[in-house]
C-alpha cells in the first residue's frame, strides 16, 4: 500500500522531530518537515502532500499566512490542513476554522490524538476524492448502502404471516419498517361502506411501511399478506440510527418515497379518468411488474384472487369477471385455475378504453 505524504510545518525542533518520528513509526506515512511558514509553502507547492500539520506562531510566515497562501493555489487548496498550536483560546480556534482549517490540535497533545486526527481527515478526503471520480463513488455508495441494508434485514426479527393476515392497520403507530423476505403484501385503503381499494403491492426484496416513519405520522393505509409470507420487522430506532449515521440511506428511502407518491398520483388519476377496461389492464400490469423477476418478459404468470384484483382496479367482482372474459377472448390472457397468465404485457399497455 502506497504511503501517504505528510508535511509538518513547525519551528520548534523538538515538536517537529518528535511528531515526525511518531508518524514514521506507523509505517503508513512519508514525512516532510519545514522549520518555518515560507519553507512550508514552498514544500507544499512542490510535493503536494496528502495532509499538512502546521503551527500558528512561527517566524517568517505564521500558520494563518500559510493557510491563506495555500488556499489561493488550485494545486494545494484542497489539501487537508490541521493546525497544531499552543493557542487554545476559543477565538483562535474560530479564526482557524473560518479560514478553512480542517482541524485544530492544542499543544501538548498525545500520540493517539494526533494519529486519530490525521486518520479522520484522510478518510474524509478519500470520500471527497471518490465523489469526484466520474461516478465511481456513486457505485461504491450504492454497494455500501445495499450491504448495510442487507445487514439491517439479517439482524431483524422475521415473522411469518398467513394469507390475508393483517400486518398493520390505518392509524396504527409505526414501530417498524418492513421487508418482504418471501411472499407478497398489498397496501390498501378502506371505504366507509367496507369496500377496499388496493394502492400497492410489495414482492420479494421490497421495503414498505417506511413512509409513515419518515413523515412521523400514523399509518394512513393498511397492509395484509396476499399469500403466505415471511416479513422482516426492523425497529424504527435501529432504522433511524442507520440513516443518521449514513445520510445516503435516508436519501435512498426518500427517493423511494417520491416514486411511491408519483405512482399513487397516477393511480388516482386513472381511477378518475380511465375506463374500467383500462383500469383492469393497469392493475394487471402493476401486479405483474411487482411479481416477475425478468422485466423483459412479455408473458407473465400472476397469482391473485378476483376479489383482490377488483380492489386494485377499484371496481366490483362482477365487473372483473366480465373484463377478464373479454381479455381472454382477445387472446391477451388465459386463466389457469387460481392464476392468470398474461400472454402479452405489451398488448395490455395498448388498451385505452
Amino acid at each position: 500500500m502506497k504511503k501517504r505524504t505528510i508535511l509538518i510545518i513547525e519551528d520548534n525542533l523538538e515538536i517537529r522531530e518528535g511528531s515526525a518520528e511518531i508518524l514514521e513509526l506507523t509505517g503508513e506515512y512519508e514525512i516532510i518537515t519545514a522549520e518555518n511558514g515560507l519553507i512550508g509553502v514552498e514544500l507544499a507547492t512542490k510535493h503536494h502532500p496528502d495532509l499538512i500539520l502546521c503551527d500558528i506562531m512561527m517566524p517568517e510566515l505564521d500558520g494563518y499566512g500559510v493557510l491563506y497562501m495555500l488556499g489561493k493555489q488550485e494545486s494545494t487548496m484542497h489539501i487537508p490542513f490541521i493546525f497544531i498550536t499552543a493557542k487554545s483560546e476559543r477565538v483562535d480556534m474560530r479564526k482557524a476554522m473560518e479560514m478553512g482549517a480542517d482541524d485544530y490540535i492544542v499543544k501538548p497533545f498525545d500520540d493517539i490524538e494526533l494519529l486519530n486526527a490525521i486518520e479522520s481527515r484522510l478518510k474524509k478526503k478519500d470520500s471527497l476524492d471518490l465523489a469526484a471520480g466520474n461516478g465511481r463513488f456513486l457505485k461504491l455508495e450504492e454497494e455500501e448502502q445495499n450491504y448495510l441494508l442487507e445487514n439491517l434485514v439479517k439482524e431483524a426479527r422475521v415473522k411469518k404471516f398467513k394469507k390475508k393476515q393483517l400486518i398493520y392497520g390505518t392509524d396504527d403507530s409505526p414501530l417498524f419498517i418492513y421487508y418482504v423476505v418471501k411472499g407478497k403484501v398489498r397496501s390498501f385503503l378502506n371505504y366507509q361502506d367496507g369496500r377496499e381499494l388496493s394502492t400497492d403491492i410489495h414482492g420479494d426484496g421490497h421495503f414498505f411501511g417506511y413512509e409513515s416513519i419518515l413523515m412521523n405520522e400514523n399509518y394512513t393505509e393498511s397492509t395484509a399478506s396476499l399469500e403466505d409470507s415471511e416479513i422482516a420487522m426492523i425497529s424504527r430506532d435501529v432504522f433511524f440510527e442507520l440513516i443518521y449515521r449514513k445520510p445516503g440511506i435516508a436519501s435512498k428511502f426518500i427517493r423511494m418515497l417520491s416514486g411511491n407518491i408519483k405512482e399513487k398520483e397516477e393511480q388516482m388519476l386513472g381511477f378518475a379518468y380511465d375506463t374500467v377496461r383500462k383500469r383492469v389492464a393497469s392493475a394487471l400490469i402493476q401486479i405483474a411488474q411487482k411479481s416477475w423477476e425478468n422485466k423483459d418478459d412479455d408473458e407473465v404468470l400472476i397469482r391473485i384472487s378476483r376479489e383482490d384484483l377488483a380492489a386494485f382496479a377499484g371496481t366490483a367482482n362482477e365487473t372483473i369477471s366480465r373484463i377478464l372474459a373479454e381479455f381472454k377472448e382477445e387472446g391477451i390472457i388465459i386463466k389457469e385455475k387460481t392464476a392468470i397468465r398474461i400472454l402479452s404485457i405489451k398488448e395490455l399497455k395498448k388498451i385505452k378504453q
